[in-house]
């Protein structure tokens, strides 16, 4: 499957949607661009699939990927302890589309379709 290259190399790209995705998580709401909203849509939506699976295994994958930042300053919690803590139960009983996309129109300085994408 194709994907969007988004004017960046592999290495510019991967750091990129690891900064959205591990954003996502934390905040469950981020305002980006639509394309790499729709990039970052299948990153995430993987990540709370091995969230819900919740093994070592599963935990390690998610670890190499998503940044650690502090997600919660009170409990400490960072991202990774968040999403299978507080997100991944919460999509026990739903099978995939945990994100949603909603357009807010252009970015007013160079005209770029902007979006809201967030944790349904």
């Amino acid at each position: 499957m194709a994907y969007a290259k988004l004017g960046r190399d592999s290495s510019a790209r991967k750091a990129l949607f690891r900064d959205l995705a591990t954003d996502l998580i934390i905040n469950e709401r981020i305002e980006t661009t639509e394309a790499k909203a729709k990039e970052l849509r299948s990153i995430v939506e993987k990540l709370i699939t091995l969230g819900k699976r919740g093994d070592l295994h599963a935990r390690r994958q998610v670890a190499s990927f998503v940044r650690r930042e502090v997600a919660d300053q009170e409990s400490g919690q960072d991202a990774i302890q968040k999403l299978f803590a507080d997100i991944a139960p919460r999509y026990e009983e739903r099978q995939g589309g945990y994100t949603r996309i909603l357009k807010l129109g252009p970015r007013r300085g160079d005209g770029a379709p902007m979006v809201i994408i967030e944790l349904v």
